[in-house]
């Protein structure tokens, strides 16, 4: 039964293998670029799986910046996990708590978006780590694939490759600032912020890091402020009728 679970859950999982295997390939010809050896990308994988913050990783290492920066900034990004994980919590049968801690590691945006819209009520164990667990290989397979690639491209491609690292920047805001005017106001307020902090010399990683944490929170003020002036007024309407 277990067993059968398990092979469900990888073959609900293809489909975030396949699509990560674009992503992990350029990761892993980017990070070769950068400077990384097979070993460190692999590792960087391994160890830190989440796309995103690897990619600003990169960045900042190709900058030089300190690494208690980096850990600091892969950590801002990552802390929506601490929210998916914990309403991922409520669908998932009961295990001991090693037990998810370990799952948790392996939940990404597109796993968790999967997981959370099953149509089961809750969701076993088995399947779910079919599910993550294929991602998460593929990721680190297609990663190895890509530096091996970049290993074997031409001196000159190799260097000129460092600039598809700001065009997949690019490629992963443009698509979610589409009919999303928070996403776009968090852009435009965190570039604004970094392009004032820049002309100040502060070092890259510290400009990152401090853009985006105002960035979240002065628009997330704006927000919740303008929810609760619409939620007051629809109140008295109600009130008034």
């Amino acid at each position: 039964m277990m067993k059968n679970q398990f092979l469900s859950g990888m073959k609900a999982g293809m489909s975030i293998a396949i699509g990560y295997f674009p992503v992990a390939l350029t990761f892993g010809l980017l990070a070769k670029t950068t400077g990384l050896s097979l070993i460190e990308t692999t590792a960087m994988s391994l160890l830190v799986f989440a796309g995103a913050s690897q990619y600003i990783a990169l960045n900042l290492i190709s900058f030089g910046v300190d690494p208690l920066l980096i850990v600091m900034n892969t950590f801002i990004v990552n802390i929506r996990h601490f929210l998916m994980t914990a309403s991922l919590n409520e669908k998932m049968q009961s295990a001991p708590k090693w037990v998810k801690a370990i799952y948790a590691f392996f939940v990404t945006d597109e796993s968790f978006s999967m997981l959370a819209t099953r149509k089961e009520n809750k969701i076993s164990t088995s399947f779910a780590f079919g599910t993550l667990l294929i991602g998460y290989f593929s990721w680190v397979f297609f990663t190895i694939v890509g530096h091996i690639v970049g290993a074997n491209l031409p001196q000159f491609l190799q260097a000129a490759m460092s600039i598809a690292l700001y065009a997949m920047f690019v490629g992963l805001l443009v698509p979610s600032m589409k009919g999303n005017r928070k996403v776009v106001m968090l852009a435009g307020t965190a570039a604004f912020v970094h392009s004032l902090l820049y002309m100040t010399s502060l070092s890259t990683g510290w400009a990152i890091l401090i853009s985006t944490l105002f960035s979240a929170i002065f628009i997330e003020m704006i927000y919740s402020k303008h929810q609760k002036k619409h939620s007051f007024a629809f109140k008295e309407k109600e009130e008034a009728n």
